[in-house]
């Protein structure tokens, strides 16, 4: 049987401190890496962003740390504010309950897919991308970009997923709550194709997190 090591607190105390010591100092430098990256980025880029730009650095950290890091050290995406603005949830249309519930571990393709849409910045202004995933796979099945973020975006991802998979009744399509997705256009190509709709709960960006690319 083996031994229970015998170990005074002092040097316990010690070994505690050099582990605290130790992160502190990852801690730093990994900062210093966000601020060049941030920079470089001229100041848009979020956390998930600068997490691929790390890890292009063989540098691998995850987005709850680096979004501390990024308080810490007051670096502010200036896009911030027009992200925000994209999730329209506050809306008079009908919203659906949320059938996912969480549950992102998928046994088969065509039962499940997620939507969102996310925003891009170019030298010629904003762009919008809708993107279909299917859970089971997580690929991206279906997409749309255009710089209006108007219901045909999300209606035109949807279309293409269709198109190319042409799934079977009972198919589960879950997004946010944006009105784009609670459109009576969109409404209508889900009806037309037997599909049940599901949303994220209010203010629960997690609900949908899955989504996000």
């Amino acid at each position: 049987m083996c031994k229970l090591m015998k170990v005074s607190r002092s040097n316990y105390y010690e070994w505690l401190n050099h582990l605290t010591y130790n992160r502190v100092k990852q801690d730093e430098e990994l900062k210093g890496m966000v601020k060049i990256i941030f920079q470089e980025g001229r100041n848009i880029y979020g956390a998930r962003r600068i997490k691929k730009k790390l890890a292009q650095r063989n540098i691998i950290a995850s987005r709850c740390r680096i979004i501390r890091l990024m308080k810490e050290a007051n670096l502010i995406c200036r896009t911030q504010r027009k992200f925000k603005a994209t999730t329209d949830s506050n809306h008079n249309k009908p919203v659906v309950p949320n059938l996912l519930a969480r549950q992102f571990e998928v046994l088969q393709a065509n039962r499940y897919w997620v939507g969102d849409i996310a925003y891009i910045a170019t030298e010629e202004g904003w762009l919008y991308l809708a993107t279909v995933i299917d859970l089971y796979s997580r690929k991206v099945i279906g997409w749309s970009m255009n710089s209006r973020m108007k219901a045909d975006l999300v209606n035109n991802a949807l279309l293409m997923a269709i198109w190319q998979r042409k799934p079977g009744d009972g198919l589960v399509w879950h997004t946010d709550r944006r009105s784009q997705y609670a459109s009576d256009s969109h409404i209508k190509i889900i009806k037309q194709h037997n599909i049940i709709q599901s949303m994220s709960r209010k203010g629960n960006c997690w609900d949908n997190a899955v989504a996000e690319i």
